[in-house]
């Protein structure tokens, strides 16, 4: 029993019955004072008892189903607002919860593995049948890791709807972790952030006054540097409108030069079709006129 039922060792083993799909266990709570969750005073005196049903982690490949008796004690102090209450039995069985704790984790880390569908499936294998919802919940119950604030990070804007809804991505600009996301691209929302989270020495962010005005209210003492996307696409863009604006400085310095056989060809065939496209005239007509597949 010791071994087998290790996790069970804060309550009381009475009975162990083989249920053919499941294994049947019943339990009651010990015998001792617990403290009242208003006034902490101590009771051991027994108002009625309840039952409950939980499913804890399997054995040789089956459910286990445990049968507990709880008790419902009687707070000694008259003025205490809670003059009766459950016990409750930390580490093993959360309020309102049908499953023991340990079989709650495993199932939540199953579900960050696989998600949904996956996770249930592999579940039923694994015989804690559960549906895909539930392992979203016990998923969605996980705490958020605590995340240092890396020294150096990455800030830019994505679009969750182009055009109209964009959202802002945090990520260590040494690692590529992601860090943050925030909900919109708003000035306040990113100082608010940086505000929250200090340590930050360089900022490695897009040419967006937003984002810079933000960076420098928040955190004026760190450095702010153009990532290198950005940098590239901006000098590209850049030098295009510098050919751009010298288009006619090229024609004047590179004459063009007389063409052979091909050239010649292919500039006459491009006058034919502009001559028939000027008068009207569809491409697949064009080309039957011409007789060109």
């Amino acid at each position: 029993m010791g071994t087998v039922f290790s996790g069970l060792s804060a309550l009381v083993v009475e009975d162990v019955v083989d249920g053919g799909d499941a294994v049947v266990v019943t339990a009651r709570t010990r015998d001792a004072a617990v403290p009242c969750p208003v006034c902490r005073t101590p009771t051991a005196k027994v108002h009625e008892y309840h039952r409950r049903s939980v499913t804890d982690v399997p054995v040789d490949g089956r459910q286990v189903v445990v049968h507990l008796r709880v008790r419902r004690l009687v707070c000694p102090v008259l003025g205490c607002r809670r003059q009766t209450f459950r016990e409750q039995i930390p580490g093993l069985v959360e309020r309102h919860q049908r499953r023991t704790v340990r079989l709650a984790w495993q199932i939540s880390q199953v579900a960050r593995e696989l998600c949904g569908r996956a996770a249930a499936r592999l579940a039923g294998l694994l015989a804690v049948p559960v549906s895909r919802s539930t392992a979203l919940r016990h998923l969605r119950r996980l705490p958020l890791p605590q995340q240092a604030v890396p020294r150096v990070i990455g800030v830019d804007d994505f679009a969750l709807r182009r055009r109209h809804r964009y959202a802002t991505i945090i990520t260590d600009a040494e690692t590529g972790r992601r860090v943050a996301v925030l909900p919109d691209r708003e000035r306040a929302t990113l100082e608010s952030w940086l505000r929250e989270h200090p340590g930050v020495e360089v900022v490695c962010r897009d040419g967006s006054a937003t984002c810079a005005e933000a960076i420098r209210r928040a955190l004026p003492d760190a450095v702010q540097v153009s990532d290198r996307w950005h940098l590239w696409r901006n000098l590209c863009d850049k030098v295009q409108l510098e050919v751009r604006a010298h288009t006619g400085c090229w024609a004047t310095i590179n004459p063009p030069r007389p063409g052979g056989v091909r050239e010649q060809t292919t500039r006459e065939r491009w006058n034919k079709i502009h001559d028939l496209l000027g008068q009207g005239v569809g491409l697949l007509d064009c080309s039957r006129r011409l007789a060109w597949p």
